[in-house]
């Protein structure tokens, strides 16, 4: 099987859940990063300068034997049943697609102020995700770990979910986003305990030292470098 991620150069959620996924699973795939002109011809024309299809023109794209599939979380799903990081039962897997499509909305949120070009208007909407928002949204995962017997979302063992609340937590923890203190996260126990047994993983440790950027000067808010705990 031929697997291809396409994605930006950049350790986002959307890609790293299955770029991690399918690294820690030992399966082969290529990592491909594409520049500014790259998406730029996309954006005109639904695919890459060699032919790849973009569906919807957006990233990330996974494609399989020259088949492309669009949207994070059918990605999410075939990286998981491909890596085993996915559950086979019917309820399992709803609950696991429950935490990708949170994270989602969590990101919708943050987008909205990425996109505000008033300093002052973007001031009062990271202080709203800050103090009702991302909180909000914490607690409805805390329950959920809670109310599992595992420190893990979904069985006993690590799932695409993790992964996905793993590298999201980590672009706030990393402490990139103007006006969003990453001590927002340290409330919530059970996220922090997902967040840092997954991040000592061995293997999460290779990938990170393979691909994680450290320009410590980027003032980007897509490039950071998330820490081994938080």
């Amino acid at each position: 099987m031929d697997l291809k991620i396409i994605y930006f150069d950049m350790p986002f959620w959307r890609a790293e859940v299955a770029r991690l996924s399918l690294f820690m699973a030992n399966i082969d795939f290529d990592d491909v990063r594409i520049t500014g002109d790259d998406n730029k011809f996309l954006k005109e024309h639904g695919k890459l300068k060699d032919g790849t299809s973009i569906p919807f023109r957006q990233l990330p794209v996974l494609v399989i034997d020259g088949q492309s599939v669009a949207q994070s979380g059918g990605i999410a799903r075939i990286c998981g049943k491909l890596s085993g990081m996915y559950p086979e039962d019917m309820v399992e897997a709803g609950k696991v697609d429950q935490i990708i499509d949170t994270v989602t909305d969590m990101n919708v949120m943050l987008n909205l102020s990425m996109r505000e070009n008033d300093p002052i208007i973007k001031k009062q909407m990271r202080a709203d995700l800050t103090n009702t928002d991302l909180p909000r949204y914490f607690g409805y995962l805390e329950e959920i770990i809670d109310a599992n017997s595992s420190h893990w979302f979904v069985g006993d063992t690590v799932t695409v979910a993790d992964i996905a609340v793993w590298s999201f937590l980590g672009w706030i923890a990393q402490g990139v986003l103007d006006d969003i203190p990453p001590e927002v996260i340290q409330p919530f126990v059970g996220l922090r305990k997902v967040y840092n047994e997954l991040g000592e993983h061995p293997l999460v440790g290779q990938w990170k030292k393979k691909t994680y950027s450290h320009d410590e000067s980027s003032s980007d808010e897509y490039n950071y470098d998330i820490p081994d705990r938080i």
